[in-house]
């Protein structure tokens, strides 16, 4: 399955949110890699995971590890949180400058 099979499973406000959430980070990582990776659409910089996001009934997914939810704790706080993961739910904006935020941290993470 690619990435573009992956996203035509949803529709309505989760496609729309998937679709947010490659754009933003597309642009601010024009050089990571784009697979699909644990069931999740994921990203790499230098074979190095960047994220990984997916889409479920009621929220996205966003998953920034290994460091980027430490970094994030306390903007993450107000949303329902896994291992590695933080969920934005359908009910709520999606925080996309908080997303470009995480991106350009883990993408210096990376690079430095």
């Amino acid at each position: 399955m690619t990435v573009d099979e992956y996203l035509q499973q949803f529709s309505g406000e989760i496609r729309a949110r998937l679709d947010t959430m490659r754009e933003v980070i597309t642009t601010q990582a024009p050089n990571a890699e784009e697979s699909l990776s644990y069931g999740l659409v994921g990203y790499k910089l230098s074979n190095k995971p960047l994220v990984y996001f997916g889409g479920f009934k009621e929220h996205v997914g966003f998953y920034a590890t290994p460091n980027g939810h430490e970094a994030f704790k306390e903007k993450f706080a107000r949303y329902k949180q896994g291992k590695g993961s933080v969920q934005f739910p359908l009910s709520e904006p999606l925080p996309v400058e908080l997303i470009k935020d995480v991106v350009k941290y883990r993408i210096a993470q990376l690079t430095t």
